[in-house]
């Protein structure tokens, strides 16, 4: 990493869709829900990135994420603290999702945001309810 390279206060992971690891990161306040949905995805196949706090960089006009070395494999599980995990050291990330604390427009015109320079799509998702995984995948599929 360079000193220029920004940590920002998200979790981030991938998921192997049509061969390629497709990164998602994941902001919000503390205690929104970062952790818990990145848990939720690694469920279904994701890997993890990062846990709290995540280097963003740009090369070849991608973004892309890893974990800072003092908590790189590490993932806040509420209720059982802080837990070793087999972390993918970087993806590139193709999704950013923001959590929000109420219901998701149903039908939202699509967004995004720039990052780093790097245009990404931007979903905005109440992580409490069940489908909140599921919706996260959907979305990257869609892209």
């Amino acid at each position: 990493m360079t000193p220029d390279t920004p940590t920002v206060h998200a979790s981030a992971v991938a998921l192997r869709l049509c061969g390629a690891w497709r990164g998602v990161l994941i902001r919000g306040a503390s205690g929104a829900g970062k952790s818990d949905l990145a848990l939720r995805l690694m469920d279904i196949g994701a890997r993890l990135i990062g846990d709290d706090y995540v280097h963003l960089w740009t090369s070849s006009g991608r973004l892309y994420a890893t974990a800072p070395a003092r908590i790189s494999g590490l993932i806040e599980v509420r209720g059982l603290g802080i837990r070793p995990v087999t972390p993918l050291k970087t993806a590139s990330i193709s999704l950013v999702i923001d959590l929000i604390d109420h219901a998701a427009e149903r039908m939202p015109e699509p967004q995004g945001l720039k990052l780093c320079g790097v245009d990404v799509p931007l979903l905005q998702l109440d992580p409490r309810p069940a489908s909140a995984a599921s919706l996260v995948i959907r979305a990257l599929e869609a892209l």
